[in-house]
C-alpha cells in the first residue's frame, strides 16, 4: 500500500473538518465537535508546517500531525477518512506515518493519545508496536474524558523514564 504525504492546503482542512464524520462513538472524533480544535484545524497560521494529509493514488485517505517534543521524539495526531475505517489498512496507515516521520525529523521515539474508549485505535497502536504509558483526563468535546498516553520507541523496548503496560493495571 502506498501513500504520500503532502502539507495540508486550506481546501484539505475543510474537507476534513466539514465533511469528514464517524459514526457511532467515534463521532468524537469529528473536528467539528469541539469548537477550539475546529478553529485550531482551519487557522492556517496555527496548522504551520505541522499538519499533512495522507493521499493514496492521489485520493485523500487520510492526515497527519506530528510535532517534536524533544530532539528525537515526535508527538503524532492522525485521522483515517471515515469510510475506510475497521477495514484493516490501519497498521499499513500506521507504519507510513512513523516511517515519514523517522525521515523527516529523524525520530526515534513516538508519543500519542488516544481516547480510553477508542478500544478499535489502542488495538492498531499496539500492534504497531505502542504500548500505553500513562493515563490522563482531558477536557474537550463539552465533556471530560480519560485519555491513554501510548508510546513507541524504535531503539528500547519501552519508552524511558515511563510505566510500562503493567504498571497502569497493577
Amino acid at each position: 500500500m502506498s501513500f504520500h504525504f503532502r502539507q495540508m492546503t486550506q481546501t484539505q482542512a475543510e474537507e476534513i473538518a466539514y465533511n469528514w464524520h464517524y459514526s457511532g462513538i467515534y463521532s468524537f472524533y469529528d473536528i467539528m465537535a469541539d469548537e477550539d480544535d475546529l478553529k485550531e484545524f482551519l487557522d492556517a497560521e496555527q496548522r504551520g508546517c505541522t499538519h499533512y494529509v495522507v493521499l493514496q493514488n492521489e485520493e485523500l485517505v487520510g492526515f497527519y500531525t506530528f510535532h517534536m517534543t524533544s530532539a528525537d521524539t515526535v508527538d503524532i495526531g492522525l485521522g483515517m477518512r471515515p469510510d475506510l475505517t475497521g477495514r484493516g489498512i490501519g497498521n499499513d496507515f500506521i507504519q507510513a506515518g512513523l516511517d515519514y516521520a523517522r525521515e523527516k525529523y529523524a525520530a526515534q521515539k513516538f508519543t500519542l493519545s488516544v481516547a480510553s474508549f477508542n478500544k478499535r485505535a489502542i488495538k492498531a497502536y499496539e500492534k504497531a508496536g505502542f504500548k500505553i504509558v500513562d493515563t490522563f483526563e482531558q477536557e474537550t468535546n463539552g465533556g471530560r474524558y480519560e485519555f491513554y498516553k501510548m508510546c513507541f520507541d524504535t531503539i528500547l523496548s519501552s519508552c524511558d523514564g515511563e510505566r510500562s503496560n503493567s504498571a497502569l493495571f497493577d
